[in-house]
């Protein structure tokens, strides 16, 4: 569950905005396995998708699908809970606002870019900054975040288009995005940074 709307701006430590024509979204997981903890930030989702798209950054999706014979050591933290190719549990949900078009990037353990190409993809596209969202916050999301951040792009991290079990650990990763990792966007910051005038992404000039 997000905290409730603007909380987040208590672990601020820097502001900055998504530069429209540099920066690429990545909605994390957002599939049937994860339904339940979606649901309540599916209206953000919606929006966060909707906001980038008509700004002209291309927006990108993973879906959870684990390998047979399941990688260690994510199978020792999840025995019972898998997540197999061709189920409803590996496709994106309806509301995740996907088009034809948008790359789904197919991964098998917290991190996006982990043996994925989504790297290259996004150097491809000329991205330099990336958006983050979807689920879970503390776990896929934060550490594609922090794989993001080495692998040097730029980071934001949406407060409420993620989710997690608990507010706890929701306002955990928050606080430590912000403390050196990323900086923290909503939906209301990313429609008045985003909301003017945009080039497509397939315009991108210093």
């Amino acid at each position: 569950m997000p905290p409730p709307a603007a909380t987040y701006m208590v672990y601020e430590t820097r502001r900055r905005d998504p530069d429209p024509r540099r920066a690429a979204l990545l909605v994390i997981d957002v599939q049937g396995h994860f339904a339940s903890l979606a649901a309540p930030i599916m209206p953000a989702i919606a929006s966060t998708v909707s906001l980038c798209r008509a700004a002209g950054m291309p927006v990108v999706y993973t879906r959870h699908v684990d390998p047979v014979p399941r990688r260690r050591p994510l199978g020792e933290w999840w025995p019972s809970d898998r997540i197999d190719a061709g189920t409803p549990a590996a496709e994106l949900l309806p509301g995740a606002g996907r088009a034809e078009g948008d790359l789904v990037v197919e991964k098998g353990t917290y991190s996006a870019f982990a043996g994925t190409g989504l790297e290259e993809a996004l150097r491809r596209a000329g991205a330099e900054e990336v958006v983050v969202a979807g689920v879970m916050t503390n776990l896929c999301c934060e550490t594609t975040a922090r794989d993001a951040f080495v692998r040097g792009f730029r980071v934001f991290f949406s407060a409420d288009a993620t989710a997690t079990a608990t507010r706890d650990l929701h306002e955990a990763t928050l606080a430590n995005m912000a403390f050196g990792v990323a900086y923290i966007v909503d939906c209301q910051r990313l429609e008045a940074a985003l909301g003017k005038p945009a080039r497509s992404w397939l315009d991108r000039r210093p």
